[in-house]
C-alpha cells in the first residue's frame, strides 16, 4: 500500500508560481511512474504530468508544457510538481497518483490539494 500526501497548493496571482510536493509512504516509490492530474469544478479529472521510475522521462499535457516542470527524489520518496506562469483556467485540486511501472492504470492517489489562480 502506497499512502501519498500533496502539499503546497494555494492562491496565487495568475502569472505566479507554486511548487506542489506528493510524500509517499508505506512502500518507497522508487519502482513507480509518478503522475499530476487535476480536476476543476464541473469537469473531469485529466492528465497534467507524469514521470517514470527513474526520472529519465516525462510527459506533460500540451495545455501546461513549457510552464509546469514534473521532478521526483526517490531516496526522499517525494515527487513535485513546480508551476509557473500560471493562469486562471489552472484553477483546480491538484492529485498525486502513483501505479507500478509495468501498470497502466494509476493504483494510488492522493487526497489533493487546492491551486487558485486569480485573474
Amino acid at each position: 500500500q502506497v499512502r501519498l500526501v500533496e502539499s503546497g497548493g494555494g492562491l496565487v496571482q495568475a502569472g505566479g508560481s507554486l511548487r506542489l510536493s506528493c510524500t509517499a509512504s508505506g512502500r518507497t516509490i522508487g519502482t513507480y511512474t509518478m503522475g499530476w492530474f487535476r480536476q476543476a469544478p464541473g469537469k473531469e479529472r485529466e492528465f497534467v504530468a507524469d514521470i517514470s521510475w527513474s526520472g529519465g522521462r516525462t510527459d506533460y499535457a500540451d495545455s501546461v508544457r513549457g510552464r509546469f516542470t514534473i521532478s521526483r527524489d526517490n531516496p526522499k520518496n517525494t515527487v513535485w510538481l513546480q508551476m509557473n506562469s500560471l493562469k486562471p483556467e489552472y484553477t483546480a485540486v491538484y492529485y498525486c497518483a502513483a501505479r507500478p511501472r509495468d501498470v497502466a492504470t494509476y493504483a494510488y492517489w492522493g487526497q489533493g490539494t487546492q491551486v487558485t489562480v486569480s485573474s
